[in-house]
């Protein structure tokens, strides 16, 4: 197993992403032969009805998550929600599943994405180059 430092977390669910403020979090590559990987996150109280509701509802939802720092590339797990603990002030959400993009794909969302905003030509170019050297996040959605 790999251990890396959780620097943010969205949750997102189709047009709309909801932004998990971390107090901490870690993220986990359990190296098995499913690919999983673990993403805990400890966050704000106040997100607790938001995750309870999907857990009780079985569903599964898109993690966008950063990597030990800011100007790491987002990733996205196709996640459920495996454990989910309330505390005085805070709650710590577990979340399971299969890394959905990788890093080399993020050239590939980031031109879907400009194509919808309809960019073509030159002015596509222009803001593509743009975009992949700045890495904004994208909004994706399920498949």
């Amino acid at each position: 197993m790999k251990t890396f430092k959780l620097y943010s977390l969205e949750v997102l669910e189709g047009e709309t992403s909801v932004e998990i403020p971390l107090e901490d979090g870690l993220i986990l590559n359990k190296e098995d032969d499913h690919s999983t990987w673990l993403i805990e996150a400890y966050s704000n109280l106040s997100l607790y009805d938001f995750f309870k509701k999907i857990q009780d509802e079985n569903r599964e939802v898109i993690a966008e998550v950063v990597i030990t720092k800011k100007e790491n590339a987002p990733a996205y797990f196709q996640t459920r929600i495996v454990s989910l603990l309330k505390f005085d002030n805070h709650i710590s959400v577990l979340l399971e599943g299969q890394m959905r993009r990788n890093k080399s794909d993020y050239s590939e969302l980031l031109l879907e994405n400009l194509l919808q905003k309809g960019f073509e030509g030159q002015p596509l170019l222009m803001e593509f180059k743009d975009k992949i050297k700045s890495k904004p996040k994208l909004k994706i959605s399920k498949p």
